[in-house]
């Protein structure tokens, strides 16, 4: 692959393909392509973040959503929820709106740049396999601006490799003043659920 998942317009071939998965009950078929994260499979992390829990509820944010699996589960499992898939890249974004159309959910999965998302908008949960390798500082920044932004009762789901410091960012998030605690692990994952504290 040719340049970062992370990257706002990927230089990889679009070579569109098809990945099958369930979640939660529900089997969904969504659209994968070069230049995104885990293009040819679900990735193992966020398998197990779907499974370490339940369908959220509410209005949802999926951060860094990739093609979109996460938006794409919640929004199938959940009809209430709303989802927000919000991501950098140009192509995740394009494909996450296909498989919320497919996945019949197009009307209630909005797809967003992180600077097109309302400002006073809250969520009452936040679900992601964030983006570790940007950057220690640009992780931290990252989950401090959306974090701000989990409604009063809201939390914060996400998977980290343990050997990508899962150990160490949940003590780095809890001495921010964001309780943090693991709720699942396997597999070399953590799952972490995050609390909104004092803030």
């Amino acid at each position: 692959m040719t340049g970062h998942y992370f990257d706002d317009r990927p230089s990889g071939a679009d070579d569109r393909r098809s990945v099958h998965f369930d979640a939660w009950q529900h089997t969904l078929t969504c659209t994968t392509s070069g230049g995104v994260f885990s293009a040819d499979h679900l990735d193992h992390a966020t398998r197990i973040l779907l499974d370490s829990a339940g369908p959220p509820s509410g209005t949802v944010l999926d951060l860094g959503c990739g093609w979109g699996p996460i938006s794409c589960a919640v929004a199938a499992a959940s009809p209430s929820a709303t989802v927000w898939a919000v991501d950098v890249n140009e192509r995740a974004r394009e494909l996450t709106r296909l498989n919320a159309t497919a996945a019949g959910a197009a009307d209630r999965v909005h797809v967003a740049a992180p600077d097109e998302v309302p400002a006073d908008l809250r969520f009452d949960a936040l679900w992601s396999n964030p983006p570790i390798r940007i950057g220690k500082q640009a992780l931290h920044d990252l989950l401090q601006h959306w974090l701000a932004r989990l409604s009063d009762d809201g939390h914060a789901r996400l998977v980290v490799g343990k050997n990508l410091g899962a150990d160490s960012l949940q003590r780095w998030l809890t001495d921010q003043g964001w309780p943090t605690e693991r709720t699942a692990s396997s597999k070399g994952f953590r799952v972490l659920t995050v609390r909104r504290g004092e803030h």
